[in-house]
């Protein structure tokens, strides 16, 4: 199993009705339900984001059809509608938190939507849901100077190990962005291992700090989020997405010489 391919599925928000921030990228409770049904009943087995980075690393063998359960920023939904599915089924899952959106004390404004409150997070937690970092205020990671990046890190990581009473040891990039220089930051943030997006599935070659992910949105049926699971027609599914992908990195990388530039004439 050691070039086993693993789908990571990535999800934002699950709400029945999500504003115009979320919608794309949100889920329907209903549909939430029966895709975790679907696992269920394909035999698949559920792992956090550390076991399976932890297999990997000792050697330990993968479940025979192991997929991981991903949720990004801290919405609301992922406590009220996803919770009591995973309960239902047995499923652990991981969710990486956007310390600085969560509502509480250290709410800086800036989430999408009803974000969840530390208490909720601590329900999850004990539920079996590993909390993981997704930075303080959800920037673009690669886009930053050294030092407000290692800030950026660092606040999310103290935070959740203040709240929570332990460290995190996953961590997602917001936007799925990073650069060498993001993932040696977050490698010496303590960060065990860290989750891209990619729209591929997950394999051990690609580094500890470099697993690609699936994305679930609005518009994933049964048909799709089957072959989605199973590993079967993603770069297909995804083509669309690759090419814009491809074309704003460009653009992303433009605007980082120009600002290089910028700065160096100062």
């Amino acid at each position: 199993m050691t070039d086993a391919r693993v789908p990571i599925l990535m999800y934002h928000s699950v709400a029945a009705d999500p504003n115009d921030a979320t919608r794309v990228l949100s889920v329907a409770p209903e549909a939430f339900a029966e895709q975790m049904a679907l696992i269920g009943d394909l035999g698949l087995t559920p792992l956090t984001t550390a076991d399976l980075a932890a297999r990997w690393r000792s050697g330990r063998p993968l479940p025979a059809r192991p997929v991981l359960i991903t949720f990004d920023d801290g919405y609301q939904g992922v406590h009220r509608h996803a919770l009591p599915v995973l309960a239902e089924h047995g499923f652990p899952a991981t969710l990486y938190v956007s310390t600085g959106w969560l509502r509480g004390e250290h709410d800086m404004g800036g989430g999408l939507d009803t974000m969840l409150d530390w208490d909720q997070v601590r329900d999850l937690a004990g539920a079996g849901v590993e909390i993981g970092g997704h930075s303080h205020t959800h920037p673009q990671l690669d886009q930053l100077g050294d030092e407000t990046l290692g800030a950026e890190l660092t606040r999310c990581r103290d935070l959740v190990a203040d709240e929570l009473g332990a460290l995190p040891v996953s961590f997602a990039y917001p936007y799925g962005y990073s650069s060498r220089r993001v993932r040696r930051a977050v490698r010496a943030q303590g960060f065990a291992q860290a989750l891209a997006v990619g729209n591929d599935l997950a394999r051990r070659r690609q580094g500890p700090y470099a697993l690609r992910r699936v994305t679930v949105r609005r518009t994933t049926g049964t048909q799709e989020f089957e072959r989605l699971v199973e590993g079967r027609s993603i770069a297909r599914a995804f083509a669309r997405d690759r090419a814009l992908t491809q074309g704003y990195a460009v653009v992303r990388r433009a605007r980082q010489i120009r600002r290089k530039a910028d700065r160096s004439r100062v």
